[in-house]
Formats: C-alpha cells, structure tokens, sequence
C-alpha cells in the first residue's frame, strides 16, 4: 500500500508542471510535507467543467486523503480509504462511482514504504522511492464529495472533498521492498485521466495503464519517518554509507 509520501513543492511550481487553469483556493497554500500521512491535506489537480461552461477547467485543490464516499453516514471511513487496487477500483462501491466520474493527480516527490530487515522480526526499515530524474511523481487518484448532514447549507465545511491513491503490482526492482506502490500516470495522458467527459466504466477502465517502468530509483532513510510528527527534508536524506553497510 501507499501509506506515506512527500510533497514538498510550491505552489506556485505544481500550478506550472501540471498547467492549471485555476487555482480552486487561492488563498491557501500548504506547507512542504515530508511525512504525508492519511487525513492529511494534500493537493490534488482534477478537471470539472464549471457552471455554464462548455469544457472542462483544469484545478488545483486542497483535498483530504482517505476517501469518503457520497453515502458514507460518516467521514471515518476515509481512513480506511486510503488505496484503491488497480484490479478493482472498477468494481468496488467504495470506488466505482469516483473511478468512473472523479479521477484526479495527487503531486508527489516520492514516496515511503518499508522492508523487512533480514534476521529482525519486528523491524522494518523505510526506503524513499521517487523519480531519478527529479521530478513530479503524478500519483493516479480519484476524489469524491461527501455532503455533511449535520451542518447548515451556507457553513463552508458543509462539504468534504476526499482522496484516494490507486496502487499497482511494484516494479521488477521495488518488489523486493514492498510488493506494491502508486499506479503513475504519466503527462502525455494526464488529459485523458482527467477528464470528466469519461464516465463510463468501460471506457474509464482503459485508462488503466501503468507508467513506463524504471523511472523509479530506491535508498533507505532514516527511520525518523515511522513517526509522523516528524517532518522536514531529513526525512528524505539518504543514509550515510556506514548506516547502509549496518542493514546488511
């Protein structure tokens, strides 16, 4: 599963990498995260066609990560909503509906996952899986509205917006970290996934295409990042070359 990423750039910078026609709060930004976990805020580009408009928009907005479907009684089911497998985000309730009408890009550096450490039972060691090249990693997603009962018409939190990551069987070379990671999409079909005209099952299922393989590279970090209240760009520091020999 995808359980932990970094996101740490501007926003000024995601709003140029993914050509956003509108920044959906421009009166927010988030702060650099090198620990993104579940419930957090995160950004998400998506395209919806506005109001009286002829096409789709391109945007930017802040979305929470764990999926709460429109049905959910309550928004705690997003903390367990947090993946969507490739293999059934098509037929899942959870997901179908978001799968077929709502899917979106969630910017990425890289992200966590976590190996076991031979002849230790219990420990684990993270790795930081990310581009070679250095840049966006564009993480398949789906984003839902969920309408709070509870809360008058005109309260702004009257509406929660949601995430989800979609995951896929890891490349040949990261299976032996971790047996899955984000499905990627890469630029030249971000139209394609975003847009909204696409809301059949069938169709939207042709989309599933995994991205190019070894764009991705791996190194261990320290194991700071187990807890979420750290943070910082030490978290995705590679570790010295003794601390490395020390795991083998």
């Amino acid at each position: 599963m995808c359980g932990r990423y970094a996101s740490a750039r501007k926003k000024h910078e995601l709003l140029e990498e993914f050509q956003v026609e509108q920044d959906a709060e421009p009166d927010k930004e988030l702060n650099a995260d090198y620990n993104v976990a579940p419930t957090k805020n995160v950004y998400a580009v998506l395209s919806r066609v506005p109001q009286e408009a002829e096409r789709a928009v391109r945007q930017l907005r802040i979305v929470k990560w764990g999926l709460v479907p429109a049905w959910a009684k309550d928004p705690s089911i997003g903390s367990r909503l947090i993946n969507a497998r490739i293999e059934t985000v098509a037929e899942k309730p959870s997901f179908r509906q978001a799968f077929a009408k709502r899917r979106c890009l969630l910017p990425a550096d890289g992200y966590f996952e976590w190996m076991p450490v031979e002849g230790e039972k219990k420990k684990k060691q993270p790795y930081f899986i990310h581009p070679e090249d250095g840049g966006v990693l564009a993480m398949a997603g789906l984003y839902e509205f969920w309408k709070d009962p509870s809360r008058d018409d005109d309260d702004p939190l009257k509406w929660l917006v949601t995430c989800t990551v979609i995951t896929t069987n890891a490349e040949d070379h990261l299976g032996r970290i971790h047996d899955r990671m984000p499905m990627m999409i890469e630029p030249e079909r971000w139209q394609e996934w975003l847009d909204p005209k696409v809301t059949d099952i069938e169709q939207a299922s042709r989309l599933l295409v995994p991205a190019d393989q070894g764009r991705l590279t791996a190194y261990p970090v320290s194991t700071d990042v187990n807890n979420v209240r750290n943070n910082g760009p030490d978290l995705i520091k590679p570790l010295a070359d003794e601390e490395e020999t020390a795991l083998f």
